[in-house]
């Protein structure tokens, strides 16, 4: 029977071994982009974006844990910062690097739990049939962790939709007259 559990437990690892190895295959960084046209003019959801309170008014992640976080001393533009800390959402902060409007707006994003990452995010408006075509894009490095992750859940997967709720709110709020 020690013999059988000791085999097994061999196994185990081994199949853990050929997982990682595996995951440490995928690409050393990712990149996840959702985009939808807004029947807004650009100048209108570049504000909505390029302030951090208009940013949180349709922020998917701010609406899982309302008043999580405290913004920076600037607000607006670059500078502009928001932290949270959230049993929910982990803790980290982000703040606005570039800005040029109305066409686009690039973060920074810290997280500190649950995992310790720095991406960005970038904010794409691009003019379009009266409105405005708006890409949101995350991207970083992926160490092990995140390439363990990909493989299991997927990067895509784990926050394309959020992504594409997010927008969906800015659409939502930007298109009110």
């Amino acid at each position: 029977m020690l013999k059988l559990l000791a085999m097994a437990a061999i196994g185990f690892v081994v199949a853990v071994g050929a997982f990682v190895a595996y995951a440490a295959t995928k690409p050393d960084s990712f990149r996840v982009v959702r985009s939808l046209t807004i029947g807004a003019p650009p100048d209108r959801v570049f504000a909505l974006i390029n302030d951090m309170r208009g940013f949180n008014r349709w922020n998917p992640y701010e609406r899982k844990d309302p008043g999580s976080g405290t913004y920076g001393r600037t607000q607006v533009g670059i500078g502009a910062s928001y932290a949270w800390d959230s049993p929910k959402l982990g803790r980290g902060a982000m703040t606005i690097v570039d800005a040029a409007a109305p066409g686009r707006v690039v973060m920074r994003l810290d997280f500190e739990t649950p995992f310790k990452a720095q991406n960005s995010a970038t904010f794409t408006i691009v003019p379009r049939d009266g409105g405005a075509e708006v890409s949101w894009a995350m991207e970083g490095p992926a160490p092990l962790v995140t390439k363990v992750m990909d493989t299991v859940i997927g990067m895509d997967k784990m926050v394309g939709s959020d992504f594409e709720e997010g927008l969906r709110n800015l659409k939502e709020i930007a298109e009110k007259p």
